[in-house]
């Protein structure tokens, strides 16, 4: 990769990441304060270059080594392949890869890496404070159980819920009143035998994940976890999307960061998905924007239909993935692509979500939750 193309991506961003070997990432390269005057991070953003000759075994260990231990977001860039095996223990350390070819799913696959860079930087020039804790989560929650890991994600939720980046979009959002009560019930139950099938349904409002639907799910999902003579469980949502993410006009609603906290784990569909993992089947549509993706990613068996399209938006409201994103995506594609989808904001589409391993199969037949 050449000087130029090093920096085409600041040209076009007006932005300045900083570029390292992973020579100079195993020999220390000066991070610069993690922290500015203000408390923000100070240079969130460090890009290895992964073209070029390989360097020996023991300088690419301890590149990763020195990966494991630093602040910032780091991410590698290949520009004409996928990266070289003898750097898979630097790939796997860094947060992502992009590169036009992958071979793992540590490495993101892009068309074009500098453009893809140019995206990561947007985001992380916006919202430093979301991006690196964001980072920092997928790093943590990858070792831990999934009820820890929800209590991870959580903390870092209600954390950056009082910080100003959410503050910021709040305040571009502007007041908006509460959503009005559910016209019939949020969440349709049916038994058939050992079948439980639960459909998602406030369509006027795209399925959004707001207080009555997260309630409702949930109590329907107890029926599951109290009667084992359901062997089966089986979630779709009316109209036409299957979950448009949370509710907007209910955020920033919450009285304290606390009960935030409390109620986003101890009253979620997280925990009670994944205990009842083995028996879930979720036919997904429409656009699947944050939990509309987060919640299904938990489920043992996931089918979208064609057109499905999914999207994690949190980082540009200040904030991260909260619904269990942080858990449950990460363990079907990976905390690196799991980075890429959050930070870049890119839409993933059907086929592609099937390659990553993000649902099961795109199945036609699924559309029944569309009507």
């Amino acid at each position: 990769m050449t000087t130029d193309q090093h920096t085409s991506a600041t040209a076009r961003s007006g932005r300045s990441p900083r570029w390292v070997d992973p020579a100079g990432l195993a020999a220390g390269a000066d991070p610069g304060p993690a922290l500015d005057g203000s408390g923000h991070p100070a240079a969130p953003l460090l890009v290895v270059r992964l073209d070029g000759p390989v360097p020996p075994p023991e300088v690419v260990a301890a590149a990763a080594e020195a990966v494991a231990g630093g602040d910032a977001i780091v991410v590698g860039v290949a520009m004409t392949s996928a990266p070289a095996p003898a750097l898979r223990e630097l790939t796997e350390a860094l947060d992502l890869t992009l590169a036009p070819a992958a071979d793992g799913r540590e490495v993101a696959p892009v068309a074009d890496p500098l453009t893809a860079l140019d995206d990561l930087q947007a985001a992380v020039a916006t919202n430093p404070q979301a991006a690196t804790v964001l980072a920092a989560v997928l790093r943590t929650t990858a070792g831990l159980e999934v009820p820890d890991a929800l209590d991870v994600e959580s903390f870092a939720y209600s954390t950056l819920l009082g910080g100003p980046e959410f503050a910021a979009w709040l305040a571009r959002r502007g007041e908006r009143p509460l959503p009005p009560p559910a016209p019939a019930d949020p969440v349709l139950v049916a038994r058939d035998g050992d079948t439980l099938h639960l459909t998602l349904n406030r369509p006027e409002r795209r399925n959004a994940y707001g207080r009555e639907v997260r309630d409702a799910l949930v109590a329907a999902l107890q029926i599951a976890v109290l009667d084992t003579g359901v062997d089966r469980v089986v979630i779709d949502g009316a109209g036409r999307s299957f979950c448009s993410g949370g509710d907007l006009d209910e955020f920033g609603t919450t009285p304290d960061l606390v009960t935030a906290h409390l109620v986003r784990t101890r009253a979620g569909a997280g925990r009670p998905l994944h205990h009842l993992a083995d028996r879930v089947e979720v036919r997904l549509h429409g656009a699947c924007v944050g939990a509309g993706i987060e919640l299904p990613a938990f489920a043992g068996r996931v089918v979208a239909a064609p057109g499905t399209t999914f999207r994690l938006p949190e980082v540009g409201m200040g904030l991260i993935p909260g619904a269990g994103g942080t858990v449950s995506i990460p363990r079907r594609i990976g905390r690196w692509r799991t980075l890429h989808l959050a930070l870049g904001g890119a839409t993933l589409d059907a086929d592609t979500a099937a390659s990553w391993g993000l649902i099961d199969e795109v199945a036609p037949d699924q559309e029944s939750g569309t009507a």
